[in-house]
């Protein structure tokens, strides 16, 4: 085993590896004995491909190129595409218009108004017709958000429910003759507060008598399915917790601490599916694992179901006891997996990467529990440097680089992700943060953000930093933080508002809270209330807020990455604190790229983010890397 200094190890694990080794697989539709899923190949510029697995075993694409399954509805998007009886409907992203591809024919599109833009589809059969969330951006000011039926003849529309600021999770029961969806209004996000309506269809195919079931401003409901017999079932957090529930039952069908329930940032989620046999297979997360179990929604009675995945999601039920999700764990790439849940028989249809590395080079994460702020305690999992052929001197401490995760009312799980094991092989310790406001601990634990944005996520971050300081882990004087959208607001409060970090990277985050609230598109127009306050009643705290405000409290480097066409968090965020550091004689590094939006696609783009990330570090904390990485332009380093 050779010596060398943290951070300059040579690791098997590649840039390539991590930007173009693998594809982002979702999206899992079944059609009878077919299996249709998503792959996002950054080989292809980050194109969205429906892949189609038939029940003679066979895989072939469904959408050739051009063609980019992808919708920009919230411009999250999610809930791409749809398969009913061989056919697939899918948004395009270049025209955002309805496709139909007939197998064994080139795609066609469905509907003709390049303003619209169509997510979370779902067949109605007897009618003929393809039920749909649009977002109409044919008049000034905000989009409007309906939901609509689309002729599967014409391709003509009938708004089937409108007047609220946002619905999903439209849905018809089995008989065709009930219609459920979730809808809500600003202020609120879908994990804050939405409603569940149910009507009846009437004659010529229109909601009738809709009445709201659950939900309201302080509840959130998540995943409407009719099951096979017609019962509508739901979950909600009403007890505090992500639980399922069924129509005319005010107490869970399993009342736990556990979420069966996510934050709904796209459309098309999925944690529970009904068996055959009466049952539901669902998913949950506790204490940051994910789960699989059966529930008997009659007893309450919920079974575990063992497998070798600690990350589980997006579960289908495909009848005759199996199941299809995405399953993974923190040392198997994820994987579109089949399962019989009687027999335990697991299938794995698609792995997200061929190959992986040799386990000798993956760090094992830790979940940790660690105290906070108000005497509270703050989540993360720690992953320690780890590689087979290097250890460091005796007496050296690792770098620290803190992970702060988007949303931010998202969360970390401890899933196979080679972009941190590029870190830990090289000799970096990482720690990835489940802050206060994270998914995943219950609604209370979510709730922490209200109003702290930018306070409790930074007091979370820098606690958890100090906690493995102090128990001798870490390197203090080479603490890092790095963040994305939401993770690089709190990144850049981090260096800004606190002096323990001694670099940044932020990957198009918020430098101008003031500024995100007047320009970000309707999803999160709002969102800014619950976490900040109200806009412009409250702008003084909107500026305090700022790290573009208080640039004068910063005394570190700071890298930046952005895309030049993100409409969540444009350039000017990261333009306007590049200025500000450069004026201020700081070490600072802007790299933009062409043609990207929010978050980066493309693999040649991907490359450069990670490599300039670890160019940056290695001149600020002075180590030599192993890899020939192409210079970053830094201005004003020493």
């Amino acid at each position: 085993m050779k010596t060398a200094p943290y951070g300059s190890w040579k690791s098997p694990i590649s840039v390539t590896d991590v930007a173009s080794g693998g594809v982002g697989l979702g999206g899992v539709s079944v059609d009878g004995g077919d299996i249709y899923w998503l792959e996002r190949r950054p080989d292809e510029g980050g194109r969205s491909v429906i892949v189609r697995r038939g029940s003679d075993g066979k895989t072939e694409d469904v959408t050739p190129p051009p063609f980019n399954a992808r919708t920009r509805v919230h411009e999250y998007g999610g809930g791409d595409f749809v398969a009913h009886d061989g056919t697939v409907y899918f948004s395009n992203f270049a025209d955002q218009k309805l496709h139909r591809a007939r197998r064994g024919e080139e795609p066609e599109p469905l509907t003709g108004a390049p303003e619209h833009r169509y997510a979370d589809m779902t067949v109605n059969e007897k009618r003929g017709r393809l039920i749909a969330v649009r977002e109409d951006h044919s008049e000034d000011g905000e989009p409007k958000n309906e939901i609509v039926a689309v002729s599967l003849d014409d391709g003509s529309e009938t708004v089937l429910a409108t007047g609220s600021d946002f619905f999903s999770s439209p849905r018809i029961s089995r008989d065709g003759n009930r219609f459920a969806y979730l809808s809500w209004n600003h202020p609120n996000m879908p994990w804050d507060g939405t409603e569940l309506w149910v009507g009846v269809m009437d004659g010529d195919g229109l909601p009738t008598n809709a009445r709201k079931v659950a939900g309201g401003e302080d509840e959130s409901i998540f995943q409407p399915e009719f099951s096979p017999e017609g019962a509508l079932h739901f979950v909600s957090d009403r007890t505090g917790w992500w639980n399922l529930h069924r129509e005319g039952e005010a107490v869970s069908l399993h009342k736990t601490d556990a979420e069966f329930g996510l934050p709904q940032w796209g459309f098309g989620m999925s944690t529970y599916a009904f068996l055959s046999d009466g049952r539901i297979a669902c998913t949950y997360i506790r204490d940051g694992g994910s789960h699989l179990a059966s529930l008997d929604a009659d007893s309450g009675k919920l079974d575990e179901i063992e497998t070798p995945y600690s990350v589980v999601s997006g579960i289908k039920s495909g009848g005759n006891g199996r199941v299809f999700f995405r399953g993974g764990s923190s040392t198997e790439p994820g994987s579109i997996v089949a399962m019989n849940v009687e027999s335990g028989d697991v299938e794995v249809l698609k792995k997200s990467r061929e190959a992986s590395p040799d386990s000798g080079y993956l760090s094992q994460p830790r979940a940790i529990e660690f105290p906070t702020e108000d005497g509270l305690t703050a989540h993360a999992f720690f992953y320690p440097p780890k590689n087979a052929d290097y250890e460091a001197a005796s007496g050296e401490l690792p770098p620290l680089v803190v992970s702060s995760h988007g949303g931010p009312t998202a969360m970390t799980t401890a899933s196979f992700d080679l972009s941190l094991q590029y870190w830990t092989s090289r000799g970096f310790a990482v720690l990835d943060v489940n802050y206060g406001g994270s998914s995943g601990y219950g609604r209370e634990y979510r709730e922490r953000l209200r109003g702290n944005w930018g306070v409790v996520d930074v007091d979370d971050c820098v606690n958890g930093a100090k906690y493995l300081v102090e128990r001798g882990l870490v390197d203090g004087e080479r603490l890092a933080i790095t963040g994305g959208s939401a993770g690089g607001y709190t990144t850049l409060c981090a260096l800004t508002f606190r002096d323990v970090f001694a670099a940044g990277a932020s990957h198009f985050g918020v430098s101008d809270a003031e500024a995100l609230a007047k320009e970000t598109h309707k999803f999160e127009s709002r969102y800014l209330d619950g976490l900040i306050g109200a806009y412009p009643e409250d702008v003084e705290l909107y500026k305090e807020r700022s790290p573009i405000h208080a640039t004068e409290k910063l005394s570190c480097p700071v890298i930046f990455f952005q895309g030049l066409e993100d409409e969540v968090v444009p350039p000017n965020q990261a333009e306007a604190m590049v200025d500000a550091l450069r004026e201020k004689g700081l070490p600072v590094a802007y790299v933009p790229f062409e043609g990207e939006q929010h978050g980066f696609r493309k693999s040649e783009n991907i490359e450069r983010a990670v490599t300039g990330e670890l160019y940056f570090y290695s001149r600020v904390f002075g180590f030599e890397t192993a890899d020939d990485i192409e210079p970053v332009e830094i201005e004003n380093l020493p």
